[in-house]
């Protein structure tokens, strides 16, 4: 039946073309075993995700040729992404099944001897390729001849492979290039006996049964989301059968199930610990729910088993109006994409209406059963970020300021007294060890004003920051409310007279108050100690950059042959006076 399906949606996609996609990408799959599947499961949930895939599906167990190989079809593919998948059985050779034939020394030089193995090869391929890889970790037997007394041996089977992975874990965490996949936390969760399947392992060396490759695709889809940038920032929740159990206007305060003396309480409990934990690590969260506003805040504010307060809201939509209208509001107040939000609502009539009118925001089937819905979280693999940034752990205290921003704008009538008010404070920095992860977090996520969108991984700014002929910079904004973090990037080409703006980009949540004229007067100053002549850029429409289109022309930039030509002669520096700017060292 999987392998009907899997032949269906893979002769669909055939129909289907680059252009119908909103990413791209080039992805391998090599690996030690047989893994039938793999490559074909990626590329439908890729499709999911509106990716169109490009699949390599290395040879059997022929990673090692693949890799040290130059001259490889896995070079000639030159993948992007490239998962290397390795068993126990193949690198512990004979002494998986006769780990004691050996002296412990024996044991403990084998083992060295497979992480400089492994180790080499990884950096053999991130310095050919310059692609991610995504490599796993191994599976520790569970089984040893020597049964019980297995514990007793000094550096044992088991000892040796959790040796072997503390050993690789260590070895590229620093590696931006470099990420170890939890394979063995895949096996734990799924149960060694229902993916290991000894008749499907005798027919072809098949180590994982292809019932389990759409689950093991599914968490592999985790690291492909964020290397091209589109993972979700914002978790949208329903209140009533959603954060607590029962109806607020019906059951009351006291009636709800939010308590640890009820199964359904708890799991509500549980529920919302998981999603605090999200935010403190930077995923938004709102609130959208049909209810009387006083009655449900009442609960937010003052019920003792809350885990979710107000200050852990960036917006809150409590009405009683079409909760398709709700999204589009906090779409816009909270400034970030539609497609960044993950709506939850136990209600299948509201997922169904939103999924119907709002396509672009990814709507959860939840089980009816509570019990079920941290499960249901944790599966999603779509807020996965390459690095996490202090700006990502401050993100809910930025929100929380962000509302009194808000509150302080629909109080004063006079925009320009807003931003004067505001006491806004523009810091440039040149990229460094500590904002670089920054820098190229916000390239890769950054759609709306962002005239070029651009990817650059870490890497690839960490090259730039070393080449005189660039100048990469990032603005951070502060304001009476607080830290905006880094919230802008450019990226400028040096070209003797000329200078190319490559990258030019403002976090959503500061757009509208001037700070892309202090960036670019900021830019233009720079150019005339150096004599400069003209700053030159290019603006690329997509679906999601409308907000930065007019800005090069209403800042006096002139179309000539397809180039947008700012003649550096005749600048009048149009910064507000509302905006204090320096460098930041």
């Amino acid at each position: 039946m999987l392998e009907e399906k899997l032949s269906y949606f893979i002769n669909e996609s055939k129909k289907l073309k680059e252009s119908d996609f909103e990413k791209v990408s080039r992805i391998a799959v090599i690996g030690s075993f047989t893994l039938n599947g793999l490559a074909e499961t990626l590329q439908v949930k890729c499709a999911k995700s509106n990716i169109f895939s490009h699949i390599f599906s290395g040879g059997y167990n022929r990673y090692n040729e693949e890799i040290l190989n130059s001259n490889s079809d896995l070079y000639s593919f030159n993948p992007e992404i490239c998962f290397l998948i390795l068993d126990t059985r193949t690198i512990l050779e004979d002494l998986f099944y006769s780990t004691y034939d050996v002296t412990e020394n024996d044991r403990r030089i084998f083992v060295n001897k497979k992480f400089e193995e492994i180790s080499n090869l990884i950096k053999f391929y991130t310095n050919k390729s310059k692609s991610k890889i995504i490599f796993s970790n191994f599976v520790p037997p569970t089984y040893s001849s020597y049964g019980i007394f297995e514990s007793k041996i000094e550096y044992g089977l088991q000892e040796m492979i959790h040796d072997l992975n503390q050993k690789l874990s260590n070895e590229f965490k620093n590696d931006p290039l470099t990420f170890l996949y939890n394979f063995n936390g895949f096996v734990t969760n799924h149960g060694l006996n229902t993916v290991f399947d000894y008749r499907q392992y005798y027919l072809g060396d098949v180590k994982i049964s292809l019932e389990k490759i759409p689950y093991l695709a599914n968490e592999l889809m985790g690291y492909v989301k964020p290397i091209l940038g589109i993972n979700k920032k914002c978790i949208v929740l329903d209140l009533d059968n959603t954060l607590w159990g029962g109806i607020i206007g019906e059951d009351g305060f006291n009636g709800i199930k939010l308590g640890h003396n009820d199964p359904i309480g708890k799991s509500f409990i549980e529920f919302q610990k998981h999603l605090l934990s999200l935010h403190k690590r930077g995923i938004i969260l709102a609130v959208n729910s049909k209810n009387n506003y006083e009655d449900a805040m009442k609960v937010i504010k003052e019920h003792p088993n809350m885990i979710l307060r107000e200050e852990n809201f960036a917006c809150l939509k409590i009405n009683w109006n079409d909760k398709s209208r709700n999204l589009r509001e906090i779409s816009q107040e909270v400034n970030i994409g539609l497609d960044s939000i993950v709506f939850f609502d136990d209600d299948k009539v509201n997922r169904d209406f939103i999924i119907s009118v709002l396509p672009e925001v990814l709507t959860v089937e939840m089980p009816k059963d509570p019990s079920q819905y941290v499960p249901t979280l944790l599966e999603l693999t779509d807020f996965n970020v390459l690095k996490i940034t202090e700006e990502d752990k401050s993100r809910g205290k930025m929100y929380r300021e962000q509302r009194k921003r808000t509150e302080l704008e629909k109080s004063t009538n006079d925009f320009d007294e807003y931003l004067k008010q505001l006491n806004i404070k523009l810091f440039i920095k040149n990229a460094d060890e500590f904002t670089i992860p920054r820098i190229s977090q916000l390239t890769l996520k950054t759609n709306q004003f962002n005239l070029t969108t651009k990817r650059y991984q870490e890497e690839d700014i960490r090259n730039f920051s070393q080449d005189d002929k660039k100048i990469i910079g990032c603005a951070r904004v502060e304001d009476k409310f607080g830290d905006n973090g880094i919230t802008g990037v450019f990226i400028v080409d040096k070209n003797n007279k000329e200078w190319i703006i490559d990258t030019f980009l403002l976090s959503c949540r500061i757009i509208g108050r001037g700070i892309e004229q202090g960036i670019i007067n900021y830019i233009i100053s720079l150019a005339k100690k150096e004599n400069v002549s003209k700053l030159t850029a290019n603006f690329i429409p997509t679906k999601k950059n409308q907000p930065a289109e007019s800005f090069l022309p209403s800042f006096g930039f002139k179309k000539l042959n397809d180039q947008w030509v700012y003649q550096i002669e005749n600048h009048i520096d149009s910064t507000t006076s509302h905006l204090h700017i320096s460098k930041e060292e």
